[in-house]
């Protein structure tokens, strides 16, 4: 089972709309960006969605402090295509930033993404 955390501003939307997808490989909770960055650290989870009004700084601030900026990305307001998504992925990313009014089109990606890797 993958453990998904999301926080920011838009944790319970992104938590729902994965939800809603059915993907039982992934288990999805909301967070506060301190927890998130401990369970991470420590294992306990896998990947961190964030999101805040712009979808750059706030999103991932303390994820990036703590977690080092190689461990994390930003979508910013831009949508990614899936593809781009497994490639971060793979390139070992597990804190992504993204704006809210973008949730309903990048937290399905995301998870599908996630849930691909197995």
């Amino acid at each position: 089972m993958t453990k998904i955390l999301t926080g920011g501003v838009g944790k319970v939307e992104v938590a729902q709309a994965i939800g809603k997808l059915g993907l039982d490989s992934l288990d999805v909770a909301t967070s506060s960006d301190m927890d998130a960055a401990m369970k991470l650290r420590a294992g306990q989870a896998d990947y961190y969605l964030g999101t805040c009004h712009t979808g750059a700084g706030a999103s991932l601030g303390v994820l990036v402090g703590l977690m080092g900026s190689a461990a994390c990305h930003t979508f910013g307001r831009s949508v990614p295509t899936e593809e781009a998504i497994s490639a971060l992925i793979a390139d070992g990313k597990k804190v992504f930033g993204f704006s809210m009014d973008q949730i309903d089109a990048i937290a399905p990606l995301m998870a599908r993404a996630i849930a691909a890797r197995g």
